[in-house]
């Protein structure tokens, strides 16, 4: 009997710890690594790259059944791969590395805590209307001192993209989306919308791993300047 209670005890406790290792906080886990890595000391450019959605939120769904969370992890996984080969590399991090959900509130945490000089959220999108196509970046709705900087990059990245790449742009726009109004006071701030998968040529172009490659590296480099 007494052998049995210790099994239960010790289960009972072990269960209790997977619980509690769940619920460390976000922000704990980022402050935790840059004490182990030492970013602090970076003179680079720092940039946090908001891979959008995940997890069991797929975000938007092209025709050929693409996933929006896919395609913005593949974008930034790349981003990071070129980045590595630059002779300066730029300070990048990611607010998820793998197919996993990370609340809104805990992607700006980061960019705050990482006192980040740029923050970027990458996304895809998706109408109703199947000829919608193009790319858009938002900037945020509300001014600060950042606003001004966002703005031109916004403008720069669109202008990139449809350049080197023949995207239509349909334009920068202001938007009052959540990263974006959490981050408007603590660096320049913007969202990119990378064309429509409910599109079938964008959804085709973008299913591309060689096209993967070429946008990753257009908005790496718009990044540097």
């Amino acid at each position: 009997m007494l052998w049995n209670f210790q099994v239960k005890l010790l289960i009972t406790r072990k269960l209790k710890m997977k619980k509690v290792l769940k619920n460390v906080s976000f922000v704990f886990l980022l402050l935790k690594m840059c004490i182990v890595f030492g970013q602090e000391t970076s003179t680079q450019k720092r940039i946090v790259i908001d891979v959008g959605h995940g997890g069991k939120d797929s975000g938007a769904i092209g025709i050929n059944g693409i996933q929006e969370k896919d395609v913005a992890l593949k974008i930034a996984s790349a981003i990071l791969k070129l980045n590595i080969k630059l002779d300066k590399p730029l300070d990048i991090y990611l607010t998820r590395y793998t197919d996993n959900l990370i609340s809104l509130s805990d992607r700006t945490k980061l960019a705050k805590v990482l006192k980040a000089d740029l923050f970027v959220s990458l996304h895809c999108n998706h109408s109703d209307n199947p000829n919608a196509r193009g790319i858009e970046v938002y900037v945020a709705g509300a001014t600060s001192k950042y606003s001004n900087d966002a703005t031109w990059l916004a403008f720069q990245l669109q202008a990139a993209l449809n350049k080197k790449l023949g995207y239509e742009s349909r334009g920068v726009k202001f938007a009052n989306f959540q990263v974006l109004r959490e981050t408007i006071n603590d660096c320049p701030s913007l969202l990119l919308e990378l064309g429509f998968l409910s599109n079938e040529d964008e959804g085709k172009y973008i299913s591309d791993s060689n096209n993967i490659q070429s946008i990753a590296l257009t908005v790496l480099q718009s990044l540097q300047d």
